[in-house]
């Protein structure tokens, strides 16, 4: 608008020239805001600001993935979870994989923000975590070694693996380190059977543990020994090392009964008699352990020495045929040579064996003691009555079914649903 006067003589601005300044005026504002890129619909102004002039919030965040234990590590602990976490994400994947073949499962957060290992990792293991989160295009690798423990223990056990055993056989550990914490070993031993029964743990001291159902294994059951005690600590510092599983088998049901009032044995296979043999016992000086007792180991020939035994020089035969173990002591169910047969059925003139009638050389089929040999395997339960003498110790062989049920559970370490099982 042209404007040439806008005073008058009096000096005062006449009031249509007021009017048309403020309309001239008054719509330059409007037509400013008009003009300012967009800013007047509100998005976004150019500098980074909006509407009002406040800075944008930024929510395109990158999600961070961190790895514990870090990444590169060379001695990481075993005795903590893997764990994988995220940030300004969620997690989609997480694999953790051992150079030995083994995974480690694990379960996220409500929020899928952590990851934790359901099991510790192994020692003396490098691992890759491979882990991606919701979204985003490439995984996160990391890699870690876990240190070796400085002492170990193994635990060695009867019977051997893949055999077949007696009905008596138990599952015994022998464990090459003292074990303080009996609980967490036996935990991480487990014994089941096919015909399912239950199976309860027994510590015979610190370094043996043994397994046994209630009564004698039903004939054809299998077992199988399952050992994980791998990084467990049996005691300060000290890890176990062993990964595996092991099945035993129960073959067919052999029970002899040695009754030394009438110095016979009788033999009983799945129930039905098999043999009656005569025998011969430990005489008045020297008794036979009376009980139950789990023959654990057989030769065909052996020497016996009576030095062994604590008995000084009264004997020493170095070709005894057909030896069957009894006890740790000593203990054995033999063939005989050197005693007259007069002496099988009649007397007890042994030093704590039972004898029965057999040949030089372990040859003579026709004989007692090798019929007896050949009917027996290792795991088949010899019972002595009338000997005169206590019951064996159950830590005494593999002798543990002189313990009633009871006894036996409360040697356990273990306790669940108001009993103590392996």
């Amino acid at each position: 608008m042209g404007v040439s006067h806008i005073s008058n003589r009096s000096g005062r601005q006449s009031r249509w020239t007021r009017r048309g300044l403020l309309a001239a005026f008054g719509a330059a504002p409007a037509a400013a805001l008009a003009g300012c890129g967009g800013a007047a619909d509100g998005s976004p102004a150019a500098d980074g600001k909006d509407a009002t002039g406040s800075a944008r919030t930024v929510t395109d965040r990158k999600a961070t993935i961190a790895v514990t234990p870090a990444s590169g590590t060379r001695k990481a602990g075993f005795d903590s979870p893997v764990e994988v976490t995220v940030t300004d994400g969620t997690l989609a994947s997480v694999t953790v994989t051992g150079n030995d073949g083994s995974t480690l499962s694990g379960s996220y957060d409500d929020a899928r923000t952590t990851w934790t290992s359901a099991k510790n990792p192994y020692s003396g293991t490098k691992y890759t975590v491979t882990a991606r989160a919701k979204g985003a295009a490439e995984e996160t690798v990391s890699t870690f070694t876990t240190k070796s423990p400085g002492a170990t223990f193994v635990g060695y056990f009867t019977p051997e693996a893949n055999s077949t055993s007696g009905v008596g056989m138990p599952v015994s550990i022998d464990f090459t380190h003292a074990v303080r914490d009996r609980a967490a070993v036996q935990r991480a031993i487990t014994v089941t059977a096919e015909p399912a029964v239950e199976v309860v743990g027994h510590w015979f001291g610190d370094t043996r543990l043994d397994f046994r159902p209630e009564t004698y294994w039903a004939a054809g059951t299998k077992i199988t020994l399952s050992l994980r005690l791998k990084d467990v600590e049996g005691a300060d510092g000290v890890y176990g090392v062993q990964s595996k599983d092991v099945t035993f088998h129960i073959g067919r049901e052999q029970i002899s009964t040695v009754d030394l009032a009438t110095k016979e044995m009788t033999v009983q296979r799945d129930g039905r008699t098999l043999a009656t043999y005569p025998v011969s016992g430990g005489n008045a000086r020297h008794t036979t352990w009376s009980g139950i007792m789990v023959i654990s180991e057989r030769f065909k020939r052996t020497r016996m020495e009576s030095s062994t035994v604590g008995l000084g020089d009264e004997y020493d035969i170095p070709d005894v045929p057909h030896a069957q173990r009894l006890t740790t002591s000593g203990t054995f169910v033999h063939g005989n040579y050197w005693a007259s047969t007069s002496v099988f059925g009649h007397q007890n003139t042994s030093h704590g064996c039972v004898g029965l009638h057999d040949a030089k050389g372990a040859s003579d089929s026709s004989v007692a003691g090798y019929e007896f040999y050949e009917s027996s395997m290792l795991g088949d339960v010899v019972i002595v009555k009338n000997s005169g003498e206590r019951t064996v110790e159950p830590s005494n062989g593999l002798n543990g079914w002189n313990l009633s049920w009871a006894d036996w559970k409360a040697g356990s370490a273990v306790q669940v649903r108001g009993g103590f099982t392996g």
